[in-house]
């Protein structure tokens, strides 16, 4: 698909300077939707798109458009309730379009009703908005360009667009320290490994080399030279797109469901358990995945093992307990948000993989996780909500 008149944003800043970075893989979304990481650096990248098991992900590095470039056509900018929005020309939201729906609204091929559907714009999902005609956007969001009823988006809402935005701290070096202040002489309160991100929420000092970071249950700074800034939207999902994520999650649930059964017959037929102080897992679903869990309570945290007994850190615990179910999964905190299929915080259950910022837990079902927290906590209950949510996986 061919885009015209979009700029790249993406954008590293490294001992307070900006420098040109490359695009990132998106992460899996936690609904329906597509995830975009969008940077303000001047070079152009190129858009990739890639499929997993969870289905469709995209980078997109061209979420944001050129406000000048659109100058010819654009819109003004209208609200959900038809109401225009203030937008300056100058503002590099002026012409990013917000979903505010209950669910979704039909991208079509034609500003009419009658229009092919060929996308879904998913609720605080966004798009760039090219120009309008009779009451129609015309967008682009994610690989789907197409057409959207005016008043069921709103455009050039700056506040609006960066809260349904996440800002993103992506790990570039092999290991990065988050401090308790930001200094190099500061403690280390936690450790971050290459390619994991962290939410940034506070960068009024990325001038001076840090930004504030929100790291499992506490708050931390980290130096700038090691990581690259970006800002994560969701994007909309194309016809194609919807029915290869649907039909790769059906494969997906049955595949693990046959890896559950193959490792009861085989615990069966060994006689039990590897262990004479824990009791093998036993069930293929959610609950019989907590259970097995939280026999594990109490065990330390090792940054970098994944020892169920003898230590292990988060990633680590969670792909050591599907493990014995038979189910590979990364060693990776952030890779994590793209195994299995997506699910709502509203839809959790038990045995579901929930993914932070630079942490990852299993929900228990009654509002915690358990989860290897850190040094001091080991391996732990935790409120469910300690940490705002980035993704919910499932994979039985």
């Amino acid at each position: 698909m061919k885009e015209k008149n979009i700029k790249n944003v993406s954008y590293a800043i490294a001992a307070g300077l900006l420098i040109g970075s490359t695009g990132f893989a998106a992460m899996a979304a936690p609904i329906a939707g597509v995830v975009a990481m969008t940077s303000t650096d001047a070079q152009t990248v190129s858009s990739s798109s890639y499929s997993t098991l969870s289905g469709v992900q995209l980078t997109v590095s061209n979420i944001l458009s050129d406000a000048s470039a659109q100058a010819n056509g654009t819109a003004a900018g209208t609200s959900a309730s038809g109401n225009s929005a203030v937008a300056s020309s100058q503002s590099e939201y002026a012409n990013i379009a917000i979903a505010q729906v209950n669910d979704y609204v039909n991208i079509r091929n034609t500003a009419s009703e009658d229009g092919e559907v060929v996308g879904k714009l998913y609720d605080k999902s966004a798009a760039t908005v090219h120009s309008t005609e009779n009451g129609w956007y015309n967008i682009t969001s994610g690989n789907c360009t197409g057409y959207v009823k005016c008043e069921y988006v709103v455009v050039g809402d700056e506040e609006l667009a960066k809260s349904v935005s996440t800002r993103l701290a992506k790990v570039t070096t092999q290991t990065l320290y988050v401090r308790e202040e930001a200094s190099t002489d500061s403690s280390v309160i936690g450790m971050v490994p290459e390619g994991d991100d962290l939410v940034v929420s506070d960068e009024s000092m990325a001038s001076s080399g840090w930004v504030q970071v929100s790291y499992q249950n506490e708050t931390g700074y980290v130096s700038t030279e090691f990581v690259t800034l970006s800002t994560q939207f969701v994007t909309a999902e194309s016809k194609e797109e919807e029915a290869a994520r649907l039909a790769a999650e059906e494969a997906e649930r049955k595949a693990a469901a046959a890896a559950a059964a193959r490792k009861r017959g085989s615990s069966s037929s060994s006689g039990g358990g590897s262990s004479a102080n824990y009791v093998a897992p036993s069930g293929g679903d959610g609950s019989s995945v907590v259970s097995y869990a939280s026999q594990f309570v109490g065990n330390p945290y090792v940054y970098g093992g994944s020892s169920l007994t003898n230590g292990t850190d988060c990633s680590g615990f969670v792909m050591s307990v599907y493990s014995a179910y038979g189910v590979g999964l990364p060693h990776s905190s952030s890779a994590m948000r793209s195994v299995g299929y997506g699910v709502s915080t509203g839809e959790m259950q038990a045995g579901d993989i929930v993914c932070y910022s630079g942490h990852v837990g299993i929900y228990t079902g009654n509002g915690t996780i358990v989860n290897a927290l850190n040094e001091s906590n080991g391996i732990t209950y935790t409120d469910v909500n300690y940490s705002p949510i980035l993704a919910v996986r499932r994979i039985f």
